[in-house]
């Protein structure tokens, strides 16, 4: 992000606050729940779903990237030997369509939100009203994760349509491994704006998970055709699991014992990341 668009970003982000009415200090941040609570919260998420459309670098890392990215890997996934597998290239591109989808629409998003607004104190501000901590970082993530929705949504239309993807085989591990991923991953962002000094420093903190994703998660080289001793290794990756339960969903490939096992590893995953989250978020900027 510019210095210009930082500082537009950062303007809007206080006639936000401003336009909640979180303008002095109080004894916030333990939430009063109740219409009053769910009024503010909406209010919340409109204005951080405002500045997400008045973001064009924003804009363009939800919807343009992942879409980029997939058809830049197609080559490569037709080149894959995939007989034995139970894929074949629409199954191995969806999935790994959505898992761009959570990692730059919800991820790399929503570490440069997080970081934005503490620096210019707009969570601080935040947190001396009624809203509680949990409902600040749930509304300033909302957009983004409606955004992904939407957009995994309109990927699997697409591929049918395209690559003649069925539709799942088991719809609800789809449902399920799309929610922990969308939960986990916003977890991991604020995770990882607590570690992130500015809004420059966000390009660079989102790296580390994003290649060891790009590369280890089976997004499109699918763990079936990994040497065994690299999926053993790659099935512990935080990604891996919703890939592999997504993936699982649209063939109905997966054994019961398989299902659990990666449900295990993914919601061990969310729950970490969680728990960082709120043992290590920090509201305070960090300049």
């Amino acid at each position: 992000m510019s210095v210009k668009a930082r500082h537009e970003v950062a303007h809007v982000a206080k006639d936000e606050v401003a336009g909640l009415g979180f303008g002095g200090l109080g004894s916030g941040g333990l939430g009063s729940g109740g219409p009053g609570g769910r009024r503010r919260l909406r209010a919340l998420t409109r204005a951080e779903l405002t500045l997400l459309g008045r973001s064009k670098a924003a804009l363009l890392t939800a919807l343009g990237v992942p879409i980029a990215l997939t058809c830049a890997v197609k080559s490569t996934v037709d080149g894959l030997d995939l007989d034995g597998t139970g894929l074949d290239t629409g199954t191995v591109l969806l999935p790994g369509a959505i898992g761009f989808v959570l990692l730059f629409a919800v991820y790399s998003n929503l570490v440069l939100a997080y970081v934005v607004r503490r620096e210019e104190l707009v969570l601080k501000r935040l947190r001396c009203g009624e809203l509680s901590d949990t409902e600040i970082l749930i509304g300033t993530a909302l957009p983004s994760v409606v955004v992904a929705l939407v957009q995994c949504l309109v990927l699997g239309v697409g591929s049918a349509w395209l690559l003649g993807v069925a539709i799942p085989e088991a719809p609800p591990l789809v449902l399920i491994g799309l929610l922990i991923g969308v939960l986990m991953l916003t977890a991991l962002a604020a995770v990882t704006a607590a570690v992130t000094n500015s809004a420059e420093a966000a390009q660079v903190s989102v790296m580390p998970l994003l290649m060891v994703s790009l590369m280890g998660s089976g997004l499109f080289v699918p763990l079936e055709v990994m040497p065994d001793r690299v999926t053993a290794v790659c099935e512990l990756l935080p990604l891996t699991a919703v890939i592999e339960l997504l993936r699982g969903g649209w063939t109905g490939a997966l054994d019961s014992g398989e299902v659990t096992k990666l449900l295990i590893t993914a919601v061990a995953w969310a729950v970490l990341s969680v728990f960082a989250v709120r043992r290590w978020f920090r509201w305070e900027p960090r300049r």
